[in-house]
């Protein structure tokens, strides 16, 4: 009897892997069904555009976009998408996205509102700048 080939290992992202983090991010697209999953679906994919090695988590019951550390999460609420940046206090920020969290000592924030435009060209300049620093320090 021939051995069992094994199946290719999944990219692991702590307790989960990335694959099952991508599900649950979908369902959460999906399941908003309003205009926060179409915000959140966009953000996500301008995510994955400024940075193809992205690793997608799910952390806090939140997403989370990491390489070599964490990029952001995409929070969402009853009137905002937040967009937090784990070290959002040390990247320029030339375009002046973040509205949110400017007190924070660490992390900065953009909140998206129903209506609001991205500003998809300046979002991924900055996703760049926070990969840019995670791979720096790593």
């Amino acid at each position: 009897m021939a051995p069992k080939a094994k199946k290719p290992a999944k990219k692991k992202s702590g307790s989960q892997t990335v694959e099952s983090a991508s599900r649950l991010i979908d369902a959460k697209v999906q399941g908003l069904g309003d205009w926060r999953g179409e915000m959140l679906a966009r953000l996500r994919a301008l995510i994955q555009q400024a940075d193809p090695e992205v690793v997608e988590q799910w952390k806090w019951e939140t997403p989370v976009w990491s390489h070599d550390g964490i990029i952001c999460t995409g929070e969402t609420y009853k009137n905002v998408v937040k967009m937090t940046f784990a070290k959002g206090a040390s990247l320029e920020d030339p375009s002046a996205l973040f509205n949110s969290s400017l007190e924070g000592r660490v992390r900065r924030a953009i909140d998206f509102r129903e209506g609001e435009k991205v500003d998809g060209k300046a979002l991924k300049a900055l996703i760049r700048a926070a990969v840019a620093l995670n791979t720096s320090s790593a």
